[in-house]
Order: C-alpha cells, then sequence, then structure tokens
C-alpha cells in the first residue's frame, strides 16, 4: 500500500516516467483532449460524470504528490479572470499563474514536455492548467 493519496496506477506510471520539466495538463470537460494536446502523452480519463471529478479535486492531490515549478493556465479574450483560478492559487501558495490566451494555451499543451492530460468531469470554463514539475530539494542534514 501507498503513503500518498494517489493512488491512481495510470498517472502514477505517468510521473515516475517524467521528471523535472515534464507537464502535466489538468482539463475541464470541454478541452478537445485528442488535438489539442501532446498525441504522445499518456491520456487519463476521470470525466466520470458531469461535475466528477472536478480540476480543483485533481489538482490537490497532484499537488501533494510532485513538486510543481510553473503553472499555465488558459484566460477568455475578454471579461473577468476565471473564478477557479482563486482555488488554484489556493493549493499552489506562492506559484504565480502564468496566463495565457487559448490558442497559445493549446500550443503548450503539445509540447513534447507535456508527458500527462488528464480529462475531468469539470464544467465550469477555463479550467485548465498545464503543471511543470519542478525539483525535488535534496532531505536536509
Amino acid at each position: 500500500m501507498l503513503y500518498t493519496q494517489l493512488l491512481h496506477p495510470e498517472i502514477l506510471e505517468a510521473l515516475g516516467g517524467s521528471g523535472h520539466g515534464g507537464k502535466i495538463l489538468i482539463a475541464d470537460g470541454n478541452y478537445p483532449f485528442n488535438t489539442r494536446a501532446n498525441p504522445a502523452a499518456k491520456r487519463v480519463y476521470l470525466n466520470f460524470t458531469h461535475g466528477k471529478l472536478n480540476a480543483v479535486e485533481v489538482l490537490e492531490v497532484l499537488a501533494k504528490a510532485i513538486p510543481v515549478e510553473s503553472a499555465d493556465v488558459m484566460v477568455p479574450d475578454s471579461g473577468p479572470e476565471p473564478a477557479i483560478f482563486a482555488e488554484f492559487r489556493r493549493l499552489l501558495p506562492g506559484l504565480e499563474l502564468k496566463k495565457t490566451d487559448r490558442f497559445s494555451f493549446y500550443d503548450l499543451a503539445r509540447d513534447p514536455d507535456c508527458c500527462l492530460v488528464i480529462a475531468t468531469g469539470e464544467q465550469r470554463i477555463y479550467a485548465n492548467i498545464l503543471l511543470t514539475i519542478g525539483v525535488v530539494p535534496p532531505p536536509s542534514g
């Protein structure tokens, strides 16, 4: 049995095979998973039904399992910032969200370093976040 909250075998496999600089896309239920992400990336479909599992629930577990170096988010062309960004910030304290327009975000998700695409049942729009894996700090002492 594992100590970590993260138990999904395909996600653990993808994370174990990636390293510093690897990217993980957590996507809302509207995201075009098959055409707007690295075709070689492992795809995990957690979109069981509308609203289950959502992007925040997935980020909450991943943020405890990996060091996150940076995070890119997709922003609308106009209007207010999506409310979900406040939840992303709460789970990634001290990390600035890099705001990117929709088509530039799609380009980032197609990067060969994107090793994992997680489809969620998130219903809020612009609830996509692309995490870059950081470096695990050496043990102190």
